[in-house]
């Protein structure tokens, strides 16, 4: 993950800086929509496509807020559930 971060942050930093975290978000959200119509219509391909757009947009708000991804993930899921703090999640069903 942090040699992903490092790579979008290489080819597309200044770029995601100048446009700033808001606008940058809102790119985000437009490549989740795009991978919710590709969902809908169960095409493979372009759920792959999107889901690496997601991805990708992710590491640039990332990168724009100074935060990395892999350390924030492992704060937040050290191998266990967040909340039932088991390896397998046990936590009622919502």
């Amino acid at each position: 993950m942090n040699d992903d971060q490092k790579m979008i942050e290489r080819i597309y930093g200044e770029r995601d800086r100048k446009r700033g975290a808001l606008k940058t978000f809102l790119w985000f959200v437009e490549e989740v929509g795009e991978l919710a119509e590709a969902l809908r219509k169960n095409s493979q391909k372009d759920i792959e496509e999107e889901i690496a757009d997601t991805y990708a947009w992710l590491l640039s708000l990332c990168n724009v807020l100074n935060i990395d991804l892999e350390i924030v993930f492992r704060d937040k899921y050290p191998g266990r559930c967040p909340r039932c703090k088991k390896e397998v999640c046990e936590c009622p069903e919502e």
